[in-house]
Parts: C-alpha cells; sequence; structure tokens
C-alpha cells in the first residue's frame, strides 16, 4: 500500500527488548526511599547520629556495632526491603547499632582520625553498651569504616568480643590501581596537603571524580547488568536504589584526609604499629577479640593483598579469615546474613 502524505514508514526490529526504551531514563529516576529498617537515634555528636534497630526477634545478648566509611552514606548498610545487612543481623536477633558520621561541612575541616576514633567511635560504642546494658559488644567495619573500627579496637578500652571486618584496607603500602598516583605522591611530584588545604573539605563531586578514575571498568557494570532486566520491576526498584548511594557521594574533611595520605598511604604506619592519635600508640597486638576478615573474589576496590596481611599482626587467638564471591559491596546488599557469617557470629554472641 503506498504511504499518505505525511507518513513515515517505521521498521521494527525484533531483536530490541520491549524495555530498551526505558534505559536512557533510569539514571533520571525520582528518588527512591531507602534505610526501611525501623530505628530511633539514641546519640548525636555534630552531624553524626548512633542509630539503634531493635531486634523484633532478640536473642542473641551482645549486640552489634556498625561502623561504616566516610567515603559514601551508610545506608548502603540498609538498602531496602531484602537487600539490607542491618535487616538480616535483626531479623537474626542482634540488637543493631549504626554509627552514621554524617554528611560533613566546611567547618568540619579540622577533624582528624583522632577525633573520629576517641570522640566519636568510643563514644559511640560507650552509649551503646550503656543503652543496650550489655557487657560486652560486637564491632563491625565496612570498607574504610573498617579500617576505622580496626584502629579504634587497637586503643579501645571497652569489652570488644567480637570484631567482623568486611572489605577493609589495613596493608595500603601498594595500591595495584593506583601505582603511578602513589609513587607520584611518594616522590612529592603529586602535593596534596596543598591542594587538600585550598579546599578545606574536600567535595564530593572530587570524591566521586577520584573513585571513578580507581574503578573505571566497574562503573559499566551496573548499567549493563540492568540492560538484560529491564522489564523486572523488583530489580529496578534495588537498582535504583543502589544507584542512589553510588550518587551519593560525600564531601571528605581535609584533616582526616591528609592523615589518611600521610600516615596510611605514604608511610603505611597501620600496618607497621607505627601509628599514634592523641600520643597513644595504636597497636595491632593488642588486639584480642574474636576476629573474623572478609574479603571478596572481584572486589576491584580493595584487594585481597590489602587485607590479609592484618591476621598476623593481631594477638587474636580465634581469628579467621574468609574469601567469598562477589564484589566491594556485596555482602551488604545481597539481602540476609551469608551461611558462614550466621555461623561464626552466633557461636560467638
Amino acid at each position: 500500500m503506498p504511504l499518505l502524505k505525511g507518513e513515515t514508514l517505521v521498521f521494527k526490529d525484533p531483536r530490541k527488548p520491549k524495555g530498551l526504551k526505558r534505559f536512557g531514563t533510569l539514571p533520571n529516576h525520582p528518588d527512591v526511599p531507602v534505610g526501611p529498617t525501623p530505628r530511633k537515634a539514641v546519640w548525636k555528636r555534630n552531624k553524626a547520629t548512633l542509630w539503634y534497630y531493635p531486634s523484633p526477634v532478640k536473642n542473641k545478648r551482645t549486640p552489634l556495632f556498625l561502623v561504616y566509611s566516610l567515603v559514601n552514606q551508610a545506608f548502603i548498610l540498609d538498602l531496602g526491603p531484602g537487600a539490607s545487612m542491618i535487616e538480616g543481623f535483626t531479623q537474626a536477633g542482634y540488637d543493631v547499632y549504626l554509627l552514621d558520621f554524617g554528611i560533613p561541612g566546611y567547618e568540619d575541616k579540622h577533624l582528624t582520625l583522632g577525633d573520629y576514633i576517641f570522640d566519636y567511635i568510643q563514644t559511640g560504642v560507650r552509649r551503646a553498651l550503656r543503652h543496650s546494658g550489655a557487657e560486652e559488644i560486637t564491632v563491625i567495619g565496612y570498607c574504610l569504616g573498617g579500617t576505622l573500627a580496626l584502629i579504634y579496637a587497637a586503643v579501645a578500652n571497652e569489652p570488644i568480643k567480637n570484631l567482623i571486618l568486611f572489605a577493609t584496607p589495613v596493608d595500603i603500602g601498594e595500591v595495584p590501581y593506583m601505582d603511578k598516583w602513589t609513587n607520584a605522591i611518594k616522590r612529592g611530584d603529586l602535593k596534596m596537603d596543598d591542594f587538600i588545604d585550598e579546599y578545606g573539605v574536600i567535595p564530593a563531586q572530587v570524591m566521586e571524580f577520584w573513585l571513578r578514575l580507581i574503578t573505571a571498568p566497574v562503573n559499566v557494570t551496573p548499567y549493563l547488568a540492568l540492560l538484560g532486566r529491564l522489564n523486572d520491576k523488583n530489580y529496578i526498584r534495588k537498582w535504583k536504589q543502589f544507584d542512589k548511594w553510588v550518587k551519593g557521594h560525600i564531601p571528605f574533611v581535609g584533616a582526616a584526609f591528609k592523615e589518611l595520605i600521610n600516615e596510611l598511604l605514604i608511610k603505611n604506619k597501620l600496618i607497621k604499629n607505627k601509628l599514634e592519635l592523641r600520643g597513644k600508640k595504636v597497636s595491632l597486638k593488642k588486639i584480642k577479640a574474636n576476629l573474623l576478615v572478609v574479603s571478596t573474589e572481584a572486589d576491584a576496590l580493595i584487594p585481597e593483598e590489602m587485607t590479609k596481611p592484618l591476621m598476623s599482626k593481631v594477638s587474636s587467638r580465634d581469628k579467621t579469615y574468609k574469601r567469598v564471591r562477589g564484589g566491594h559491596v556485596s555482602l551488604a546488599i545481597k539481602g540476609g546474613l551469608p551461611d558462614f557469617l550466621t555461623e561464626w557470629l552466633q557461636k560467638r554472641s
């Protein structure tokens, strides 16, 4: 049949997924809810909040104290129903406390590692112990939050029964994907102190740019995975929640950032037991708590060589190193608790 004036002939490609036309609009998705697990604030300091998540089926005496990173927002640990580590813990009978550092402003540029360890984490643990009435506590750290939790455990006076570290950088002397940057910093070719002093607080956009440079191939992976699930509404909801976290970088205070670069990256003082905070030596040998260290096979950000050396540095008699499948945040968003974690923690709680 001949075309009428103004008509256009359109050929439909049967190979093209029906939902593909929606792909381009997904990155601009409207706001999605996160953090569904019931909670209440039990302590606040500056921008930080200590959240309490009561278990609806509490059957464990030892509460959990979670420490997350300073780079992203902590809601990755409670992303959504069926994709929440905190939900998994509470459903397993544990009361949970999460130290959320909040979003720093320019007025916080002076905060140091010592401030985070003693004024925030240590004080937060004391508040959690007082609030729960428990005699001991389990401290859990994720990513850089694991590094902070480890440093705290090495100087703590509080009764830490268990220490669990997920994807935690400890031996930071050699960073495989940052060798040129690291060498330039160590040689003084790249003067980070001057850059940090200029900003005072490193903007969220700069932190996101640096992390994207480090994990460039990984950034594309979530979009490739999404292509095959465009008609799965439940998957898209979880993808949007995760995408909100990925793009939710927060500023990093200058004083602490300089310490991380100079003391932990350039001089690698933590694994060498040479780090000092507020006149106190941070010795990993002082750690005697039951220890579980977990790394994942596909973690492009924190490879195994940055984590495993810790095992020979602590004095813990009960210590376990676990290598599992997954990426950097897989354990946080998988939903529920993996069998190895359920078994390990239940015996020690």
